[in-house]
């Protein structure tokens, strides 16, 4: 009898500290994908399908970053190891991929999940599973609401926030133009739709499109049949591609004002092939130095880092908005502490104050989980992307666009962002 009653009370001992460890509770070895040695983190990414143009550099570039600070010692100790699946852009395959990584693989955290159709299915999951979601890769405001989604944090700026900043510009320099809007058919399009007409009022025609479909023929026709001169694209890169050159076939030169997330030129190039010209004045917006100022400290660094740990693949945006993603989430990991939990990451990111490689501040607060708080506009000229103006900032309201005229700061001497 006292055996049996040994027994018992090994297996509730086990079940006990099985409970502890998945609960996220206590530090170390305690909380999920942490040990004193290493943290797990994961992520979902369009490597393959709709959105793999451009997209499918972020994570690798974003590794590379984490591969360089591991090999300075990691944070407090510990080397990330970031895990990146597959989502093709399918949602179905985000909440696949997304439970793997927090059921099988038991990451500490998901960092830096693409896309607004495909994140937004997986955010009930992740809270329920108490797991830390942060700087999603989309501008959705879905991101940003503190009161129900708790651990979920933006990392772009807001598409609201971008609409409004592009169509200040827009109603400024193209007054009296016929303005005209295509859009990907989700919230995507529809915050960035919202913030164009907070300023401009309702544009003049509208058209949508789905990732499934690349065949923008019908839409670039009916702006074209509408007189449109200026057309503002709220697409992903191969869909800005496709409208670009589907107009140029059809004889339809509007100018095109482009959301920061398809307008890469590198990756618009490419797809274009020998139609590359075409993007020749094409105005976007950034909040992040640009792969092509070699003179930017951040891109030497990034250069650098690319060099070394990403097994050769060209510095282009998506690779600087990768590396300054991985640079966010070391500085959150350096002053959450040594004593690491899920709890304690969440709260030092709502503590805010981290600068970085940003044109402006990121909003982080307790009562704000948007990202960057706006952007500096871009245009292309003689082949290459470049900035014009001082950036901008405006919240997704009525509030004014405002430029930002604080200097951004240099990285660290060893490019590693030091405890706080």
């Amino acid at each position: 009898m006292k055996r049996l009653w040994s027994v018992l009370t090994v297996i509730a001992l086990a079940a006990a500290t099985t409970a502890c460890s998945e609960s996220g509770g206590g530090g170390g070895s305690s909380t999920p994908g942490v040990t004193d040695t290493d943290i797990l983190i994961g992520t979902h990414m369009p490597l393959t399908g709709p959105a793999a143009a451009g997209y499918s550099k972020i994570a690798p570039a974003s590794k590379a970053y984490f591969d360089y600070v591991n090999a300075n010692g990691g944070v407090h100790g510990r080397k990330i190891t970031y895990k990146i699946m597959d989502d093709t852009y399918n949602p179905a395959t985000t909440q696949q991929v997304v439970r793997e990584l927090v059921l099988q693989d038991k990451v500490f955290a998901v960092l830096n999940g693409l896309g607004t159709p495909t994140h937004t299915g997986v955010l009930d999951f992740l809270k329920t599973n108490r797991v830390p979601d942060l700087f999603v890769a989309s501008g959705s405001r879905s991101w940003n609401q503190p009161d129900k989604y708790p651990g979920t944090f933006g990392f772009n700026v807001d598409y609201t926030v971008e609409g409004k900043i592009l169509a200040t510009h827009v109603k400024e320099t193209q007054a009296g133009k016929k303005v005209c809007f295509l859009g990907q058919d989700d919230d995507f399009g529809q915050d960035s739709l919202a913030g164009i007409e907070k300023v401009l009022g309702p544009v003049a025609a509208k058209q949508s499109y789905v990732t499934s479909n690349p065949n923008v023929g019908p839409q670039m026709g009916a702006l074209k049949q509408a007189g449109c001169q200026v057309v503002m694209l709220a697409t992903v890169p191969g869909f800005t591609a496709l409208s670009i050159g589907t107009a140029a076939k059809i004889g339809f030169k509007p100018q095109f004002v482009v959301s920061q997330v398809g307008a890469d030129l590198g990756t618009l190039t490419k797809s274009l092939g020998a139609a590359a010209p075409l993007t020749e004045g094409l105005i976007s917006a950034n909040y992040l130095p640009l792969a092509t100022d070699t003179a930017n400290p951040w891109i030497q660094l990034f250069t650098k880092v690319n060099t070394q740990y990403n097994a050769g693949a060209e510095l282009d945006n998506n690779a600087v908005y990768g590396m300054s993603v991985a640079y966010l989430f070391v500085q959150s990991l350096q002053a959450a502490g040594k004593d690491l939990t899920r709890d304690g990451l969440i709260a030092a990111v709502e503590k805010g104050g981290f600068q970085g490689p940003g044109l402006v501040p990121v909003r982080f607060a307790k009562g704000d989980h948007s990202g960057y708080a706006g952007e500096q506009l871009s245009k292309v000229e003689g082949g290459k992307q470049i900035y014009f103006g001082t950036p901008f900032t405006t919240d997704d309201d009525a509030g004014a666009v405002t430029a930002y005229t604080t200097a951004p700061v240099a990285p660290p001497q060893n490019g590693i962002p030091a405890a706080s």
